[in-house]
C-alpha cells in the first residue's frame, strides 16, 4: 500500500470511530427471521416461503421463515412479543391474533402495545356458500329458512374462534336467527361437509371456495369483503345485505415487529415489502392461495389500521358471545 492510500485508510478508520459508526451496526446486517404461526406446508406458510426471498432481496439478507404453531397462533405472538426488539425478529401478524387476545383477554401478549406493524401485505374474505343444490339463491332465502327452523340448521368452520365460526355468529346475531355452530377438523373440511349435507351453510376463505363455485360444486350468497369480488360477479356483499358493518370480515396478514424496535429497521423493513409487493412476479404467488396483494401507506397507517381492527373484532366477539370454550 502506498502512502497516500494509507493515509486515505487511516483517516476513514478514524472518521467512523469518531462518529461511532461501524459496518455492524448498519440494519440489517444479518439474516432477518419471520416467525409464521401457522404449519409448514399450509397456505400462509407457502406464500411466506415465497414472498420471504423478495422481501430479503429488497434489505440485501437472507428471510429465514420459522413455524411456530400452536393455540391459534397465540404461541408465534408471545415469542415475537418476548423476541429482541432489534429488526431481526418478525411475526406474520393477522387478525386471527385480535380475534384470540378479544376471546382470551388474559392471554400474555397485547396485539397493539407489544407490536409495532409494519405493513399489511395481502387480505382474503370469507364467501358464504351453500351446496350447489341447496334451496337458497339468496341471504335473505337462507335466514327465513333459519329463523323457521331454530337450532335445526347448522352451519360449519374450521374451529371456536376461527373467522367462519364469527362469520356465522355474526350472522345469527344481526338477524335474530339460532343455528348450530359444527366445529370441524379444520378449514378445509367446510366444503365437503356442504357437499356431504352435514351442514346447511358456511363462511369459508375465498381461495379455498371460488373454485368449487365456479366448477358448480357451492354457490355463493354473499362475500365479507368490503366491496364485491371480480371473481363472483353479481354476488353482494354482506355488508350490502345486512346494512351493519361489522359483516366486513376480512382474513388479513402483514409483518409486525416487537414493540420499541428501532426506527430504522421499521422503516427499511417497510421499504423492502412495498418494493417486493410490487414485483409483478408477487400477485400470482398470492392468488394461488387465495388472498390479494395489499399495502400499508405507511407504518403508521398499518398500526392505525390494526387498532380499528382490534376494536371491530372485539366488537364482534361481544356481539356474538362468542367464548373460547
Amino acid at each position: 500500500m502506498d502512502r497516500r492510500s494509507f493515509c486515505l485508510s487511516s483517516f476513514s478508520a478514524s472518521l467512523l470511530a469518531a462518529t461511532g459508526v461501524h459496518a455492524a451496526d448498519v440494519f440489517p446486517n444479518k439474516p432477518v427471521r419471520v416467525i409464521v404461526p401457522y404449519a409448514a406446508g399450509g397456505g400462509p406458510d407457502v406464500l411466506m416461503r415465497q414472498f420471504g426471498p423478495k422481501l430479503g432481496d429488497g434489505l440485501g439478507q437472507p428471510i429465514v421463515v420459522e413455524n411456530k404453531v400452536g393455540a391459534g397462533g397465540v404461541l408465534a405472538a408471545q415469542y415475537v412479543a418476548q423476541a429482541p426488539a432489534d429488526g431481526y425478529t418478525l411475526l406474520m401478524g393477522s387478525n386471527s391474533h385480535l380475534i384470540q387476545k378479544a376471546l382470551q383477554p388474559s392471554l400474555k401478549f397485547e396485539p397493539v402495545s407489544d407490536f409495532l406493524p409494519v405493513t399489511i401485505i395481502g387480505t382474503s374474505p370469507t364467501v358464504l356458500v351453500v351446496a350447489a343444490n341447496s334451496p337458497y339463491r339468496r341471504v335473505e332465502e337462507l335466514i327465513a329458512a333459519v329463523k323457521a327452523n331454530p337450532g335445526k340448521m347448522n352451519y360449519g368452520s374450521g374451529g371456536i374462534g376461527s373467522g367462519a365460526h364469527l362469520g356465522g355468529a355474526t350472522l345469527m346475531s344481526l338477524s335474530g336467527g339460532k343455528a348450530t355452530h359444527i366445529p370441524l377438523k379444520g378449514s378445509v373440511e367446510i366444503p365437503l361437509s356442504l357437499l356431504r349435507g352435514d351442514t346447511d351453510f358456511a363462511f369459508a376463505i375465498a381461495g379455498t371456495v371460488i373454485p368449487q363455485v365456479k366448477g358448480g360444486k357451492l354457490r355463493a350468497l354473499a362475500v365479507t369483503s368490503a366491496a364485491p369480488l371480480k371473481e363472483l360477479p353479481g354476488v353482494p356483499t354482506l355488508n350490502e345485505v345486512m346494512k351493519n358493518e361489522l359483516t366486513v370480515q376480512e382474513f388479513w396478514f402483514g409483518l409486525w415487529l416487537p414493540a420499541k424496535s428501532p426506527a430504522e429497521a421499521v422503516n427499511k423493513i417497510y421499504a423492502a415489502a412495498i418494493k417486493a409487493l410490487a414485483d409483478p412476479a408477487v400477485k400470482p404467488l398470492f392468488e394461488a392461495t387465495g388472498n390479494a396483494v395489499a399495502q400499508s401507506s405507511s407504518p403508521q397507517a398499518d398500526a392505525a389500521f390494526v387498532k380499528d381492527e382490534y376494536r371491530k373484532w372485539a366488537e364482534i366477539v361481544r356481539l356474538t358471545g362468542v367464548t373460547a370454550s
